[in-house]
């Protein structure tokens, strides 16, 4: 009887949360692709069980499936183990050997999960990792499945609050047009904020960027920053904020201070990654630390030993649990440079970073962006992808910051509804050009910012 009541008890709480069957989520979606990252499986999700189902509210590597049945199925044996749950072969597991996902497509032969478990001790899912081979997973591993987990029950704490919140407000009384209106220009004020009003002009280098918000009302929590230090180097710093809202923007402030404060103390990506991580877990949003993905570098110029015109960049990057960034070479070809190793930024107090050298030579370029334009969805439910984007930037090696950034605009605008989330680009590109004004640090005719609108400023 107990058994029965506390199954019962728990589906109560799933149902509370309001989660199943809701739309895909860039948050959810973002620890499904860390977790796949950490252990280096090829499919990872976000599950949520109910009475008869495994749901996957994220997933990466399960195009197309959105939920297997609960029995036969491997939901009751994750829910009811103290701490995470590994099973290294799946055929030699009678519980997992008749799984759908072990018997058919994709062949699973290695299965780690980690529960969500509320505040009451409900357990309302799990977060997992799978493999088509069979293989052990490691103390370090499963300690960070289980924070990833934390990191999902904070989510969804979170808008189990919000919804709440908003639900109460309907029932007390409607918004006056007059608020309204005022809660639009705050927004439109705020989101203003959040991007530099111009980019600066860096000599030898083309620099443009574009910032593009979901819903007029909005303010979101993609940022970047641009800007100059001691002894002729320059910082820059993209990311991406959990949530949205003035809560959003008051940590994206906190953020570009401390990336800019950092950077002038020491510039070295893993010492700026790792001081922001500090800031923000020691300075918490209403009882919940802000955490961030961040992509941050440090840009030299390469001296005058040779002609101006094979003159380039010496570039560190780092980074914080961040998309990769991607080189275009001027030669035709595209590297993705992800720093192996970087962890979001905020999540954890043991968090560990990571920096990686490249040349930005004359005729290449560097683009930085957020993951609502990889995680941009098609007609049929699958991601744009960082394939997909890679695939795009190979059309579009040699040209300047500028173009490329207009580029990337109408992309947008083709996706058009298929983009979700916000997205914000930065493009940095060294001429091919012989000495001109903007090597002397006058901002070239190529040189410019996109608003959210699309329209350049010089």
């Amino acid at each position: 009887m107990s058994t029965v009541v506390g199954e019962r008890d728990r589906l109560a709480a799933v149902a509370r949360y309001g989660i199943i069957d809701t739309p895909a989520e860039p948050s959810f979606d973002r620890i499904a692709s860390l977790a796949a990252r950490w252990f280096d499986t090829p499919i990872a999700t976000v599950t949520i069980v109910d009475a008869h189902r495994m749901w996957f509210k994220a997933s990466r590597g399960l195009e197309g499936i959105t939920q297997v049945p609960r029995s036969p199925g491997l939901a009751d044996m994750a829910l009811l183990t103290e701490g995470p749950y590994v099973v290294s072969d799946t055929r030699c597991d009678p519980a997992a050997s008749v799984h759908p996902l072990v018997t058919g497509p994709p062949g699973v032969r290695f299965y780690a999960a980690a529960p969500l478990i509320t505040h009451e001790g409900y357990r309302l899912g799990t977060v997992d990792v799978w493999d088509t081979r069979p293989r052990h997973a490691d103390a370090e591993q499963l300690a960070a499945l289980q924070d990833l987990a934390a990191v999902v029950m904070d989510e969804l704490e979170e808008r189990h609050r919000a919804v709440s919140t908003v639900h109460a407000e309907r029932r007390r009384r409607k918004r006056a047009e007059a608020e309204s209106a005022e809660s639009e220009l705050l927004a439109a004020t705020l989101q203003r904020m959040l991007a530099p009003p111009q980019m600066p002009a860096v000599p030898g280098l083309e620099l443009a960027s574009h910032l593009r918000t979901v819903g007029p009302r909005q303010i979101g929590g993609d940022f970047y920053d641009v800007f100059a230090l001691p002894g002729g180097r320059w910082a820059f710093v993209m990311g991406d904020v959990c949530g949205k809202g003035a809560e959003a923007a008051s940590l994206t402030a906190l953020i570009r201070y401390t990336v800019r404060a950092q950077a002038l103390h020491d510039p070295a990506p893993v010492a700026v990654l790792s001081a922001l991580n500090r800031i923000l877990l020691s300075a918490p949003a209403e009882g919940r630390p802000g955490f961030c993905t961040a992509m941050y570098g440090l840009l030299e110029r390469e001296p005058a030993s040779g002609p101006e015109a094979e003159r380039g960049f010496g570039l560190v990057l780092g980074s914080g649990g961040h998309p990769c960034a991607y080189l275009l070479r001027a030669g035709g070809a595209v590297e993705s440079v992800r720093p192996a190793g970087g962890m979001l930024v905020g999540a954890l107090a043991e968090a560990t970073f990571a920096e990686r050298g490249a040349r930005l030579g004359p005729g290449d370029a560097l683009l930085l962006y957020t993951d609502g334009l990889t995680e941009a969805r098609a007609a049929d439910g699958s991601l744009f992808g960082e394939d997909g984007l890679a695939g795009f930037l190979a059309a579009h090696t040699g040209r300047g910051a500028a173009a490329l950034t207009e580029a990337i605009t109408a992309l947008l605008n083709d996706l058009g509804s298929a983009v979700c989330d916000d997205v914000a680009v930065v493009a940095l590109a060294v001429p091919t050009a012989g000495p001109s004004d903007n090597a002397r640090g006058v901002p070239g005719p190529r040189q410019a910012e996109f608003s959210s609108e699309g329209q350049a400023h010089g």
